[in-house]
């Protein structure tokens, strides 16, 4: 099958970079059925003059092989006049030819589709290039790099998507290059002199990389066979860090990771990004923190510097968005052996909470998340509540209007068989006069977490069964919900229930069985800005079971202070880390 092209009507289809600078991608022409858009996307790479260029085609199944070449043969032929514009004018004859095994043209009226179940293999014959088809092979099908890197922080792939490939299976190789010449003038990228700087999934800077580009070069694998090598270059240079940040010195205390009974939590409020980025949090609620401190492309750099480091087995984090939880957080924890799960909350809202294990010491069994607003009215366990307050109006309003969730995560310990775990998880509501609302929250997250444990009892009879409660209780040692938790009875006296007269709770006693302490006790500060700060955040611990070995000490108030307040350039969030050793008895 051969055609003479004289026309340019086509415009590319923007796919991801094929290296230029491997080999095996030079002689290779690559089909891809993506089934679910029933689409055919076909990417190799062409020589015109001096510079190799990337064609991108996206084709309907259906479409001819005639059509296709047609197209194929118009965008290159657009290409070379593009490239030669002294005789931009002139056409190009392009021989294009679509062969098999024995060199024989392939029928013009066959199909895209048809080539998939071609037996023989395919050949394609672009004017003196000849190309091997290639069909479904392990691909990169989205590459990016971060708009911020710093030195000495992990970089990574992001919005990486593979498809018919395994992410440990494929090579990474990252490069530095110097994007400016001698006399400041921007080097185009294909100009630039790359230098193999590291290997793996991710990469930290050095200082020495301080105002180079990164590029991250991909070959895609399934173990058995490899794909094109793609490649991503960082928008921006390299950055200089914050220097030493204050998690850093906390890191010493956690410098190695625990085994046989013991392991190490983390809870940590991340401050989501959608309460971060505006105009509002920039101007009012934090602006002593320089704006690009505040963006989340810079945050989550120390965010993941810090959690790494502290060589946890659970952590349980608060306000995690889903974007950074998919994109950020998993990629990266997943490469230190953890998995994670996601409890979004209620209503709209694209946050939510998180738990991350160390799978090699920790098995997942089952998981359960509640709407607390949702749960009062429909759970057995939560009825006891439920008949004292709704029959006042104005606090069931507030009640029910909440997003607030609660989470928990269920484990075997791999080293302790006959150890279960249950890791809650929540982040209560804030509001300087909704201290009731709170304590009511808190009772339904301990009611509905007793209610779990005693259904796991008799689910595994034999086995141990322990609870930490992690979170966000935005309640200071002095309310209802620590006195509740660690003293087993919050009586209708407290002060809390008339936090607003309007909505005051009458006679409402909460009481629960489960001995709980709070494994880092009650520090002076978990979150610290520059409108409030105290203790809010609670590593709660079954001390019938479980024993503290350790707790991380906290930053000081002086390097709380050194810029102003939390979060800053050296913290990533208005909220501190709690991290505990903890030990099976």
């Amino acid at each position: 099958m051969i055609f003479r092209f004289h026309k340019c009507v086509n415009r590319f289809h923007k796919l991801v970079s094929i290296s230029k600078t491997k080999e095996m991608n030079l002689n290779k022409c690559y089909f891809r059925y993506v089934q679910e858009e029933e689409r055919i996307d076909i990417s190799f790479l062409y020589k015109i003059k001096d510079s190799v260029r990337q064609f991108n085609f996206s084709r309907k199944p259906t479409e001819t092989l005639e059509t296709l070449l047609n197209r194929i043969g118009t965008n290159i032929n657009k290409a070379i006049k593009k490239g030669n514009k002294k005789n931009s004018d002139n056409n190009y004859d392009l021989e294009i030819m679509m062969l098999d095994a024995k060199d024989n043209a392939i029928a013009s009226n066959s199909t895209c589709k048809d080539l998939f179940s071609t037996q023989t293999p395919i050949k394609i014959k672009i004017h003196n290039n000849i190309y091997e088809a290639v069909f479904n092979v392990p691909w990169v099908v989205s590459l990016n790099l971060p708009l911020s890197i710093l030195a000495g922080f992990p970089v990574y792939p992001e919005q990486f998507v593979l498809q018919y490939a395994e992410k440990s299976q494929s090579k990474y190789e990252w490069f530095k290059g110097l994007s400016i010449n001698e006399k400041g003038n921007e080097i185009i990228e294909s100009h630039i002199k790359w230098e193999l700087v590291g290997e793996g999934f991710t990469y930290s800077p050095t200082n020495d990389d301080v105002g180079r580009k990164l590029k991250v070069e991909c070959t895609p694998s399934n173990g058995e066979i490899s794909g094109p090598t793609i490649a991503a270059i960082s928008k921006n240079l390299v950055e200089a860090g914050p220097g030493i940040c204050p998690f850093e010195t906390r890191h010493k205390y956690t410098s190695t990771q625990l085994k046989d009974k013991s392991f190490r939590c983390v809870s940590y409020n991340i401050l989501a990004d959608l309460y971060c980025d505006s105009d509002f949090t920039r101007s009012v609620l934090h602006p002593y923190c320089p704006p690009y401190a505040l963006h989340i492309d810079y945050r989550k750099q120390l965010i993941i510097k810090e959690l790494l480091g502290y060589n946890a087995d659970i952590i349980c984090l608060q306000e995690v968005d889903r974007k950074i939880f998919n994109h950020c957080l998993s990629p990266l924890l997943e490469c230190h052996g953890f998995k994670g799960r996601f409890y979004r909350k209620g209503k709209e809202v694209a946050e939510g909470l998180a738990c991350y294990y160390n799978a090699e010491r920790f098995e997942f069994i089952e998981e359960e998340k509640i709407v607390l607003s949702e749960a009062i009215k429909s759970k057995s366990c939560l009825q006891p509540i439920w008949e004292k307050i709704k029959d006042n109006g104005p606090l069931i309003e507030r009640l029910l209007n909440r997003s607030t969730v609660a989470s928990v995560t269920f484990f075997k310990s791999l080293e302790n068989p006959d150890e279960i775990l249950l890791v809650g998880n929540t982040h209560l509501y804030f509001h300087p006069d909704a201290d009731h609302i709170r304590l009511i929250q808190g009772g339904i997250c301990i009611y509905w977490l007793a209610d779990v444990r005693n259904s796991l009892l008799r689910q595994f009879p034999g086995k141990r069964i322990s609870l930490i409660l992690c979170g966000d209780f935005n309640s200071v040692p002095t309310c209802g919900i620590f006195q509740l938790y660690t003293a087993g009875e919050a009586p209708s006296s407290l002060p809390d229930w008339k936090s607003n007269e309007k909505e005051a709770v009458q006679d409402l006693c909460l009481t629960q069985e489960i001995p709980l302490s709070s494994a880092c006790g009650t520090p002076p500060f978990t979150n610290f800005t520059a409108g409030f700060a105290d203790c809010l955040d609670y590593i709660f611990y079954d001390k019938s079971t479980l024993e503290v070995q350790q707790v991380v000490p906290f930053p000081s108030e002086e390097e709380l202070r050194a810029n102003i307040a939390l979060p800053s350039v050296v913290f990533p969030s208005d909220h501190i880390a709690l991290i505990s050793d903890l030990r099976f008895v």
